[in-house]
């Protein structure tokens, strides 16, 4: 095909995108969303899942003892004091230190006094600053900074409140719920994280609200996780701005139900800095909300404005170069359900595989919403106030709103996680390993396979590195230490993982 034909076939391609929304001049049916059908679908409550009015943590029949920790005392002496019941008060101050929670029903709770925090400052060099194991755990009020790891961990607790924090530069994550039933995390403001700012791993029944995320690679993003609401936040300025998708190779399989309403999604426009052949680094600068191989997920009422990819984009595992295949997971996004959203000035400055599918149906300029890929029973309301791509198999949706569902936190908590000595290793992999390590690709450490081949029939030796780690691809982050875990644990954990099979 010689230069001047192709001039002529864009030409030709224009011009009939032109024509065709020239002559769309026919009066739209218009849908309220005020006052119709609301959703039915989601979490299907049993009779004792009454709605909840006071957050994820039962509330306590009696207080236990306040501990007080001042400057220059160690928060990690207090937990270790503390009993199940008691709360911890950390005054204002700066704290240098890992802070381990590995029993239940503690509060640990930063005083705020002339707007001064406690901060825990890691300098640097610590990798994380609060790892919580323990059921019914409350975080809250502190400034936490300069950790090379995470910020908040939860690695397998049920019943969590994870709020009013203010999380800047923490490594990896921000907060990292993993493989929890029940949290409620809100009133944060995070920033500068260079995977999510917020980011729900493989848990159950959560609700993010209120929380402002910015400056990451994404800004809240829900991973292989079920029944969950992200309402009332603030993303901007982050590389994508709220993220719902399935990570192959994890042992759950499935992200669904999963309601995004009622957010500033704005200028998530950031360079992607996520590490190298990692998921995250696969996402496109100027994404607003993202949705990848995730089923049963409603976008309503969210303001999305300036993205020069796209203000919505749904694909499926095909889409993104980053990826790892798993036969076991469902590639495809399936039922997305699009109500009303505000969406201004998105696509912009696209990226060529947007517009490459863009050209297909002939459409040029803006793009609001794109789809990518298969996709059965997806469904929108009032399409005609977007610039779509790829949606054309979408239906009209039978109802207008989710007003019917508050949350899906469960009433009196979720039973508290009981470890049997023979899960500690699958658990142990579960709610600390699995969020970096899956079975197959990258996530943010090699595949479970590459550590199988490293360490055959040498547990002994991959203990010897959970506890001190040596950074060996120059490709990957260094790994935190994990020698807070118990010696039985990092043995079991680093069996389970060298005998564990796709």
């Amino acid at each position: 095909m010689n230069n001047k034909f192709r001039i002529v076939l864009i030409i030709v391609i224009f011009a009939g995108g032109w024509i065709l929304g020239s002559n769309n001049n026919v009066a739209p049916t218009i849908t309220s969303s005020v006052g119709g059908a609301s959703y039915s679908g989601g979490y299907q409550a049993t009779d004792t899942d009454a709605k909840l009015t006071v957050g994820a943590v039962p509330l306590r029949e009696t207080q236990g003892n306040v501990h007080i920790v001042k400057p220059g005392d160690s928060i990690q002496a207090a937990v270790e004091a503390a009993q199940p019941g008691d709360t911890i008060q950390v005054m204002p101050g700066i704290y240098s230190e890992t802070v381990y929670i590995d029993k239940d029903d503690i509060h640990l709770v930063g005083v705020i006094q002339n707007g001064a925090r406690a901060t825990m400052d890691g300098l640097g060099k610590l990798n994380d600053a609060i790892l919580y194991s323990g059921n019914n755990i409350i975080i809250e009020n502190f400034r936490i900074t300069k950790y090379k790891g995470n910020g908040i961990m939860g690695q397998a607790g049920n019943n969590f409140e994870i709020r009013n924090n203010v999380i800047v530069d923490t490594g990896i994550y921000g907060i990292f719920p993993q493989l929890g039933t029940n949290g409620l995390i809100e009133h944060n403001v995070v920033s500068g994280i260079e995977d999510a700012a917020i980011y729900i791993g493989m848990s159950d029944n959560i609700h993010v609200a209120y929380n402002e995320v910015f400056d990451s690679v994404a800004g809240i993003e829900i991973e292989n996780s079920r029944h969950a609401i992200v309402e009332y936040n603030n993303a901007h300025h982050n590389t994508g701005g709220i993220l719902a998708f399935v990570t192959p190779g994890l042992p759950i399989k499935t992200t669904e139900d999963v309601i995004i309403r009622n957010n500033f999604v704005s200028d998530n426009n950031t360079p992607n800095f996520g590490a190298p052949g990692s998921i995250v680094s696969g996402i496109p600068a100027g994404t607003g909300i993202l949705v990848m191989a995730a089923d049963d997920v409603i976008i309503e009422g969210n303001i999305i404005s300036n993205h020069k990819t796209a203000g919505i984009i749904i694909n499926d595992h095909s889409f993104a170069t980053t990826i790892t295949m798993d036969i076991e997971s469902d590639p495809n996004s399936d039922r997305t359900m699009i109500l009303d959203n505000v969406m201004l000035n998105n696509g912009y400055d696209t990226i060529p595989e947007v517009m490459a599918v863009a050209l297909t149906e002939l459409h040029t300029g803006l793009v609001d919403i794109v789809h990518v890929g298969p996709s059965n029973g997806s469904c929108i309301i009032n399409r005609h106030r977007y610039r779509t791509v790829g949606i054309g198999s979408y239906g009209e949706c039978d109802f207008t709103n989710t007003d019917s569902i508050d949350s899906y936190l469960l009433a009196g908590g979720a039973e508290p996680r009981v470890i049997h000595p023979s899960e500690r290793g699958e658990i142990a992999y579960l709610g600390v390993c699995s969020g970096c390590h899956s079975y197959t690709g990258r996530l943010i450490g090699p595949s479970v396979e590459v550590i199988q081949a490293m360490y055959a029939g040498n547990p002994e030796g991959l203990v010897e590195y959970i506890n001190a780690p040596i950074k060996k691809r120059d490709n990957f982050p260094p790994m935190p230490a994990q020698n807070y875990l118990d010696a039985e644990t990092q043995m079991a954990v680093a069996t389970y993982m060298l005998a564990l099979e796709k």
